[in-house]
């Protein structure tokens, strides 16, 4: 049996490629009929297939080890060479667009690929390709100067993600000291992450302009493949959120703040949630993945033999460690049907949340990897962020085996995070806008500007007088906002999502359950409103519906309140 180990790693020639697809594209623009049309997207499905699986065997080597020369300079491989595929992609897909068959076509592959095929045409042009690859270069460039974080604390040397238990001390002064080093780190490297992301900004305007759009927030909807819904609408979403849930997590933070007996919060405190000290896991990562595989396969069938599949092949990685970047996520190697978990544990709640979290985007791929169409595996990022933070939900109910006795509160504080991270989600984004709407501002100004959404949307968070922090550098910290822009709200869309699928379980679990499995199933056959749709839930852009769920929320707050 092949594990992750032994997954074969060979550097794509981009000139094969480019050979291959262009002799498939004259073939199949040659076709005369959709049968034979349908089977040269066959094959270009098979070359996109092998460039992913390579390239993600690749990313995911070079994440583990940040030292390894060898996938590094990989890496520098494909940030030269992804653009070029990109650049075959939307010659196929203007191929595809333009077919005489195309209502054929559409019946058989789904409307869906030819919405994300005319997104994917107009976000690229030869002319933009050298500015492509700056881009990818400067992103990389920023999660190396992240991941190369070698803090001093309490006479070690820690990355960030090891941080991370020190940030939950019962003892203040130790937050703050581990609050502080993080910060500090950022700060020390203010200059060089204000230079990384201002070339970012001035690269991705220079894209958006010469691909005719007036900013980079038009082609950013575009990358993001927005369908359905427009900045208008993320807009009022934004109000909404001011409106309905600023003021409920004013009141949670207040709550907080008597529950820990602290009269003035500062954000030092804020990640600690009880006097007694935050639920924390039980037991060693390899006991929370033992564990992890009997709460799976007691959920469902479908669930128990997904995890068995992953933990057989080797594909989870999870504990932190030197070299090894920060954050958690997961993706999928094609051609070895595999979805692939990436993480930090470093002992607190967060590894439970990320054991549920990525293993809801891995479930997902799992459960739609034989769809047979590479745009269809993964839905668009805003739906494919449901699955994850739905399945977080949908294992409350064996949050006894990690948690002991303290699986009530680590549920009550679970439910309240993900309330208190709406209003932060849609400021990241609303940054974004301003910052691609007026490319010129300074890494002062755009400081100015994270200060004034804190303002808004974090009205009573206390730096104590951090400068850095004062001055508006939080948000550089934000891995999304240099990597994947307008990517965050994302998870605030998601949010609103999986709240209602925790309402639902909590009422009638076998219904949400079935729900939740089929809409794995459809993978990004669909768009993400019409996947929504599918589920039987409510548009998070739908007037009233995040009003009902803070109703909802408020009073199970009440009903189970742990103090």
């Amino acid at each position: 049996m092949l594990t992750f180990e032994d997954y074969e790693y060979t550097r794509p020639s981009i000139e094969k490629l480019q050979t291959e697809f262009k002799t498939a594209l004259t073939q199949f623009e040659q076709s005369s009929s959709f049968e034979d049309q349908s089977k040269i997207i066959e094959h270009i499905n098979q070359l996109t297939s092998d460039y992913s699986t390579q390239e993600n065997i690749m990313y995911i080597r070079s994440s583990i080890d940040t030292n390894d020369i060898f996938y590094q300079d990989e890496r520098d491989y494909f940030d030269e060479i992804g653009p070029q595929f990109q650049a075959l992609q939307s010659d196929y897909y203007k191929s595809l667009i333009a077919s005489p068959f195309r209502s054929q076509l559409e019946d058989k592959w789904g409307a869906q690929l030819f919405h994300l095929a005319e997104n994917a045409i107009r976000s690229y042009s030869d002319e933009v390709l050298p500015l492509l690859q700056d881009e990818n270069k400067l992103i990389s460039e920023y999660s190396k100067l992240v991941a190369s974080a070698q803090i001093p604390f309490q006479g070690e040397t820690l990355t960030l993600a090891q941080l991370g238990p020190f940030k939950e001390s019962l003892d203040r002064a130790v937050r703050k000291d581990a609050m502080n080093a993080t910060a500090d780190f950022f700060a020390s490297h203010e200059e060089k992450f204000d230079e990384i992301f201002d070339r970012l900004v001035a690269v991705r305007h220079k894209i958006a302009t010469a691909l005719g759009f007036t900013n980079f927030t038009e082609l950013g909807y575009i990358r993001m493949d927005r369908i359905g819904y427009d900045t208008d609408m993320v807009e009022d979403f934004r109000k909404q959120i001011r409106m309905h849930v600023v003021p409920l997590t004013e009141k949670i933070r207040g709550m907080q703040s008597r529950r820990i007996g602290i009269s003035q919060m500062k954000f030092y405190d804020e990640p600690l949630q009880y006097p007694e000290g935050n639920p924390k896991p039980k037991g060693t990562p390899e006991w929370i993945i033992e564990n992890g595989q009997k709460m799976y396969s007691e959920l469902s069938r479908e669930t128990g033999r997904f995890f068995d599949y992953m933990k057989r092949k080797n594909l989870l990685d999870l504990v932190a460690k030197k070299g090894k970047e920060a954050g958690g996520y997961c993706t999928f190697i094609d051609n070895y049907d595999s979805p692939f978990i990436f993480s930090n544990f470093n002992g607190t709640s967060g590894d439970i949340d990320v054991l549920t979290h990525e293993a809801g985007h891995a479930f997902q791929v799992y459960s739609s990897r034989s769809i047979g169409i590479p745009e269809y595996i993964w839905p668009t990022t805003e739906a494919a962020e449901i699955h994850s933070m739905s399945m977080e939900f949908f294992t409350w109910f064996w949050m006894d085996r990690f948690f002991g006795t303290d699986a009530d509160r680590y549920r009550y504080a679970h439910l309240l995070e993900g309330v208190l991270f709406l209003p932060y989600g849609v400021a990241v984004d609303e940054f974004q806008q301003r910052i691609y709407d007026h490319p010129e501002l300074t890494p002062a100004e755009r400081k100015a500007v994270w200060k004034d959404l804190e303002a808004t949307y974090l009205p009573k968070r206390d730096y104590d007088g951090h400068p850095y922090l004062e001055q508006g550098g939080f948000w550089q910290r934000q891995g999304h906002i240099y990597e994947v822009p307008f990517y965050y709200i994302d998870y605030a869309f998601a949010q609103i999502c999986a709240f209602q699928f925790w309402q639902r379980s909590l009422e009638d679990f076998d219904d949400a359950w079935s729900d939740y499995l089929a809409l794995c199933q459809l993978g990004g056959s669909k768009s993400f409103l019409e996947l929504v749709e599918t589920a039987h839930l409510k548009s998070p852009f739908e007037e009233g519906t995040i009003e009902s769920i803070m109703d909802f929320i408020s009073k199970w707050m009440v009903d189970h309140k742990i103090y």
